[in-house]
Formats: C-alpha cells, sequence, structure tokens
C-alpha cells in the first residue's frame, strides 16, 4: 500500500529547465547520480554543430542544485562560441559535479562520472576545469576515451593552464594596444583578481614584462606564496573594483561585472580568464561600452586552454598550440575593429562572428 503520497500543493515552484535564460536552446541535459559515491553533476551539451561538444568539468559547492544548472548551462553555451570563434571543428560542453573538491573527491566518484561521460558515446568530451587536475583526468580516462588533458606521460597535452593563460595575455596586449594605442604592458597597473592555476601563470607572463601587478584571492596563503615568487603586491582593501588601474583581470569565477560593480570599477580595460565575467551579457556590455571600458570578451581570450586540449584529439604539437593561441591576439583586435565600426558591444561582435561560422555549418549540412 502507497502511503507516501506527495501533495501538488507542497511542490515547490520553480521556472522550469527549458525557461531558464541560460538554457538558450541546448541539445541535451544531463543528470549523473551515484549513492554510493555521492556523485551529483550535470553535463550540459549546448551544440554539436560544429563537432562533439568539448568542455571541462568543475567540481564546486554549489548553494544550490539551481546555481548549479544555470552555472553548467553557462559555461557550455560559451564553450560553444569559444570553439567556433576561435576556429576549432568542436561543439560546445560542460560538466559541473556539485561538492567540495578537497573533500568529497574520490578515485571512485571520478570514475563513475568517467563511465556517465562514456554513456553519451562521444557526444561530449571533457577535460579539467576549477576543482579538477590532470591526475582527475587520468582517472576518467580510465573507464573512457572521451576526456582531455590527460598526462602527457600518458600521451595527453597535460595542464592546460599554462597556455590559457598565455592566451589570455594575448588579448590582453592586443586590448592594449587598442585603448592605449600600443601593446606594452610594462609599468601598466594590473589587477588580477583570482590566482589559481592560469591566474598565477598570467601573473608571471604580467610580471616578466614590467607590468605593476596587483594580487587578490580569498586564499591568503596563495596570496603569500604568489606574491613572494613574483614579487606582485598583494591587495589588502575592501573594494577592488573602487581601486584606480589600468586593466582589471578576473580569473576566478564569473559574473564580477554586475550592477554592483559595472559603474564602479576604474579600469579602462577588461581582460580576464573568467568565463561569463559579465552578468548580464547585454546589458553591461552595454554600460561598459557607454563608459568607454575595453572588454576583451571572455570566451575569446581564455581559448587558449581548448585549443590545447583539442591537439590531443587532432595530433597536433607544441608549436601549432602556441601559434594557434598567439592568434588570439589578431582575433580580439578584429573583434575590437568590428565592435567600434558597428557600434556594438564588443561581446556581441565576437557572438556574431561566432554564429556566423555555426550559421554557415548548418547551411553546408542541409545541402
Amino acid at each position: 500500500m502507497i502511503t507516501d503520497v506527495i501533495n501538488p500543493k507542497d511542490i515547490k515552484k520553480v521556472d522550469p529547465v527549458f525557461g531558464q535564460l541560460s538554457f538558450d536552446n541546448h541539445e541535451q541535459v544531463v543528470f549523473c547520480n551515484d549513492k554510493d559515491t555521492g556523485l551529483k553533476a550535470i553535463i550540459g551539451i549546448h551544440s554539436t554543430v560544429l563537432g562533439p561538444a568539448l568542455g571541462g568539468t568543475r567540481m564546486w559547492q554549489y548553494n544550490n542544485e539551481w546555481e548549479a544548472l544555470n552555472d553548467v548551462l553557462r559555461l557550455s553555451r560559451g564553450m560553444t562560441f569559444k570553439s567556433a570563434i576561435t576556429g576549432l571543428n568542436l561543439g560546445g560542453g560542460k560538466a559541473v559535479i556539485i561538492g567540495d573538491a578537497k573533500t568529497q573527491k574520490t578515485p571512485e566518484l571520478m570514475k563513475k562520472f568517467g563511465e556517465y561521460v562514456h554513456s553519451l558515446s562521444g557526444k561530449y568530451i571533457t577535460a579539467e576545469d576549477v576543482g579538477m587536475e590532470t591526475a582527475d583526468m587520468d582517472l576518467v580516462r580510465e573507464v573512457t576515451p572521451y576526456v582531455t588533458g590527460i598526462s602527457e606521460s600518458k600521451g595527453g597535452a597535460g595542464n592546460p593552464s599554462p597556455i590559457t593563460a598565455y592566451g589570455v595575455y594575448m588579448g590582453m596586449k592586443a586590448a592594449a594596444k587598442y585603448k592605449f594605442g600600443a601593446d606594452i604592458l610594462e609599468d601598466k597597473k594590473v589587477f588580477v583578481q583570482g590566482i589559481g592555476h592560469v591566474g598565477e601563470a598570467l601573473v608571471e607572463h604580467l610580471v616578466n614584462e614590467g607590468a605593476n601587478v596587483v594580487v587578490a584571492d580569498i586564499n591568503e596563503a596563495r596570496l603569500e606564496e604568489v606574491s613572494s615568487k613574483y614579487g606582485a603586491s598583494i591587495y589588502t582593501g575592501n573594494d577592488i573594483y573602487s581601486e584606480s588601474m589600468d586593466i582589471y583581470a578576473p580569473c576566478a569565477l564569473g559574473a564580477t561585472i554586475n550592477d554592483d560593480t559595472v559603474y564602479k570599477l576604474k579600469a579602462q580595460v577588461i581582460a580576464g580568464a573568467a568565463n561569463n565575467q559579465l552578468a548580464e551579457e547585454i546589458k553591461h556590455g552595454a554600460i561598459l561600452q557607454k563608459r568607454g571600458i575595453v572588454y576583451a570578451p571572455d570566451f575569446l581570450i581564455n581559448a587558449g586552454g581548448i585549443i590545447n586540449v583539442y591537439a590531443e584529439l587532432e595530433n597536433y604539437g607544441k608549436q601549432e598550440i602556441i601559434r594557434k593561441t598567439e592568434n588570439i591576439y589578431n582575433t580580439t583586435l578584429q573583434i575590437l575593429e568590428k565592435a567600434k565600426d558597428n557600434h556594438i558591444t564588443t561581446h556581441q561582435a565576437a557572438l556574431d562572428i561566432a554564429n556566423e561560422r555555426i550559421e554557415a555549418r548548418k547551411k553546408e549540412a542541409s545541402k
């Protein structure tokens, strides 16, 4: 006899998945749950028009499952445009694992996640993201071939973070050339917010060129380590957005350009590694444009990582990885000029170029 009947009145009313703004015509969303390992994950496949959906797996302690869903949808969508604008034959996908990577990640959990990836038969290819290491991708590789960013000793391209940072550096130099007339970053005051693997590698490039680098992070031990290693200054204030700076480089989580910060920000250029830096792309992109702040679209300049892991699929070497990553400089300048000529935001200009390539492929396929 069934006694545990749910009263429809007790069901919390929430927007359906298809109604989320970030859903944006995703092809597929996969919810993964395994009681034995504690795995709770979501895989978002936004588009496979240009090829299999490739994108990293992020492990994060989200406040709730809807926050995790929105994050994976936004990230997956961004990967579609990142691959398209970089000229790669890849679609866009992403995955999130809900949990604390420091305390809840186990080999069993990673392998179980790999089984879910494998069940998609190559439609989604995973890689490393926040909360993940190359060793985690090696574990996933034990149960599925649909993973990139594995150790070089196992035939992979290794940790993509240094290449991601190099691409951000190239994009930043291009944005500086557009704004200041020269791409020389010596003596420019650059605030790097978030000094994980990518942020630290970016700091190294900037310090080597003679930039005045200020670092900010919630991890005080990392701040001391990076400051001591590279001679960067540590930010000790309460409101980084109100500080005078030439360049703001967000390299942690997204949405730091939002209603609370977009009018306070004193930077002349925004160029960082974080995904989805604009909380509301249209609204905040337009405000930055009106304020004369040059925004280098995140999904373009942080594409070095996907270029690096794409090498595993296409079997090209380090020299070609560097060449493709350096081309981010030229593409950034092209987008900034396109935005200026067409009186649109830089984000819209980048989206237009990416969508043109996707639509062209759709037309080819329909012939």
